[in-house]
């Protein structure tokens, strides 16, 4: 029963840490009086902010020295854990960009073919072998890619940008193995120095600085938990449930950005789009269901069937 327990919330937990992901691009319109980078750098600085004050009222502060200790010991991981910081940074500029400039479907479609990009990512660097299924879906979501880049005539750099940084940012984080809240507070304390001295300068040259009395001053400074509460829910569910069904819950938050997108904000989505989209959603059943027991009978059976023909 304790088992079960166990893996229903952590199942809650993931499809809450998803739902907020989903719905994030509401939370970034409330800030389109301000510009990208003071998004971000504000951003930044309120999640490192709130990673302190949360690791001190649970009383994890040994646990970051612990692991800050482990990574000035080893080089190595030092480094990857800052590539992963700018990495994290590139990622949210790119999708807060996107998002207040009208381009949410395209970042939706940056998440939907971010499992196969690190797929990809984990054949390239981790040496793993995809399964013909997964190599038949890879090459469908490339057609559906190549499909939108022909129609609009301009490539899908957000959608690219969204899945690459987020895909070598998980890669770079599965080498290094640090806990969920220690690891936030360590990527945010590195670029936290740079957010603020970009703050720094952005108002004293007269940046688009908000007006004191504006609400959106209160969206920013709660930037920090929106940022992380989805991430620690994502940790919760990540131990307690199988890799599987969080490969099923991770399409929530791309479906409800899609929605949002076309629904709540009008951006064009038309057939030739939805075409693109179909070929994307095709080659994530794939490879959702490429491990599967009737997939691999059938796998088999071709690659057997092909060795006995030759």
């Amino acid at each position: 029963m304790g088992h079960k327990n166990e893996q229903m919330t952590g199942a809650l937990s993931a499809i809450g840490a998803y739902l907020l992901w989903g719905i994030l691009p509401i939370y970034w319109k409330l800030l389109n009086g301000a510009a990208a980078d003071e998004v971000l750098a504000h951003r930044i600085i309120w999640s490192f902010a709130f990673m302190l004050l949360l690791l001190v009222v649970t009383r994890h502060v040994r646990d970051l020295t612990t692991d800050i200790k482990s990574l000035l010991a080893a080089p190595k991981k030092a480094l990857l854990m800052v590539s992963a910081s700018i990495l994290i940074t590139i990622n949210w500029y790119t999708f807060i960009w996107a998002v207040n400039h009208g381009h949410v479907v395209e970042a939706s479609l940056g998440y939907y073919i971010n499992p196969l990009v690190s797929v990809l990512l984990g054949v390239v660097f981790l040496k793993e072998k995809l399964s013909m299924w997964q190599i038949v879906s890879v090459i469908v979501a490339f057609m559906g890619v190549l499909l939108l880049t022909v129609h609009t005539g301009t490539f899908p750099w957000i959608s690219l940008i969204l899945a690459l940084s987020f895909g070598l940012y998980g890669l770079f984080k599965k080498t290094v193995h640090l806990g969920a809240m220690t690891g936030l507070t360590i990527e945010t304390s590195v670029m936290t120095p740079v957010a603020g001295i970009f703050l720094a300068c952005f108002y004293t040259r007269g940046g688009h600085a908000l007006p004191t009395a504006n609400v959106q001053w209160i969206w920013l400074l709660l930037s920090g938990i929106v940022t992380a509460v989805p991430l620690l829910l994502f940790a919760h569910g990540a131990n307690r449930i199988p890799l599987s069904l969080i490969g099923f819950f991770q399409y929530i938050s791309p479906t409800i950005m899609l929605i949002l997108g076309t629904f709540l904000y009008h951006e064009p989505f038309n057939q030739q789009d939805l075409m693109a989209f179909i070929l994307i959603w095709v080659s994530l059943a794939l490879f959702t269901v490429a491990k599967t027991r009737p997939f691999a009978w059938v796998e088999h059976k071709l690659v057997h069937g092909v060795i006995v023909h030759h």
